[in-house]
């Protein structure tokens, strides 16, 4: 389920209906269990340079943000918090790591540094947001939000300051992505 190919494109990583991540390579040989965990493991996500994957997992009794190394090593709680924290997607640059939360109440888009530091609250409102999509150099952020009454898709800088709408339709519209 939900497939993702490495950087250089010799693996995929993906998540499998026993809940936890494999990685494999491009024509399905040597697959390798990462997570080997009791808890449901899933949403895996690889870093720009390939060296790591995020993936959401619940083995602290609720869904956090967790990274371990390629090989399956190194496995860390990034998100480290009581509230639901899902969908990780790495910056283009590797240096941070944006991701959906409801600590305030409802989903909002959070980014931390690569290593779970300095987690910041980039959208707090009353809407959901969700979608999130790295510009290609890094510096804003595309995402769907209902904060117009309907989805709409928006653009705001990497900090969360100036969220614009850009799409003004009567239809919801989601999923957001860039083209490099």
């Amino acid at each position: 389920i939900y497939p993702r190919w490495s950087p250089d494109g010799l693996q995929i990583a993906f998540n499998a209906n026993d809940g936890e991540i494999y990685r494999m390579d491009a024509d399905g040989s040597n697959q390798l269990n990462l997570t080997n965990n009791p808890a449901r493991d899933g949403f895996v996500v690889w870093s720009p340079d390939g060296l790591h994957l995020a993936f959401i997992s619940f083995r602290d009794g609720n869904s956090e943000i967790y990274v371990l190394a390629a090989d399956g090593g190194n496995q860390i709680n990034l998100s480290a918090n009581s509230a639901a924290d899902t969908a990780p997607v790495w910056s283009p640059d590797g240096s941070r790591i944006a991701f959906l939360s409801n600590r305030d109440g409802n989903w909002e888009i959070y980014v931390m540094n690569a290593d779970g530091a300095n987690p910041i609250n980039l959208t707090n409102n009353t809407a959901n947001d969700e979608d999130i999509a790295w510009s290609p150099d890094s510096t804003r952020i595309a995402f769907a939000s209902n904060r117009d009454g309907n989805g709409e898709i928006y653009v705001m800088n990497a900090d969360g300051s100036n969220p614009t709408n850009l799409t003004h339709s009567d239809a919801d519209d989601y999923s957001p992505s860039w083209r490099p």
